[in-house]
């Protein structure tokens, strides 16, 4: 009978240990992204306010991080220019953008990972701050990318006179819980 009651004892110790070392799933409530860059004619701005981030919160970091944008979230504001960046992004094959890191601290630092633009995915690094409130976590992260580091040809229209810069930033909000 001991025995028993001893192994219901280290059962219960080690699902709630499990439960400890899992940590919590979040997921976003709410997500916004900007995208800016520069042309021949005049600097440009594409944002979303949809896409979806989920993350662990383990201890003092944040880990399995996942961010996803659907290509055609993004808007201008200018139909033509929104089409142009559809194509140059092949968004109707690749409809996702998509960012996966293992894990980052709360607070400031950096955070390392995989960034997937078209059928190109690279290691980036950037400057990101993690927030913990009452509420949940706040994550922004800015990060400068090449378009042709992607396999994408920066859009160019008005018969190749008006072509957009090779360097495009990103700049990514998040609020979860």
């Amino acid at each position: 009978m001991k025995n028993l009651a001893n192994f219901k004892i280290l059962v219960l110790a080690f699902g709630l240990f499990s439960g400890v070392v899992a940590g919590q799933k979040i997921s976003s409530k709410n997500v916004k992204t900007v995208v800016t860059g520069t042309s021949t004619m005049h600097d440009w701005s594409m944002t979303s306010n949809t896409g979806s981030f989920t993350a662990n919160v383990s201890g003092n970091a944040l880990t399995d991080v996942q961010y996803t944008l659907g290509a055609k979230s993004l808007k201008s504001g200018k139909g033509a220019m929104d089409s142009n960046a559809y194509k140059a992004l092949e968004a109707d094959k690749f409809p996702n953008i998509t960012f996966t890191a293992t894990s980052v601290n709360i607070g400031k630092g950096t955070m390392t990972g995989k960034l997937k633009v078209t059928d190109v995915t690279k290691t980036v690094s950037f400057p990101v701050t993690v927030a913990k409130s009452a509420n949940g976590y706040t994550i922004t992260g800015t990060e400068t990318i090449k378009l042709t580091d992607y396999g994408v040809t920066p859009p160019s229209f008005m018969m190749n006179t008006v072509k957009t810069g090779n360097d495009i930033k990103i700049t990514v909000s998040v609020n979860a819980n």
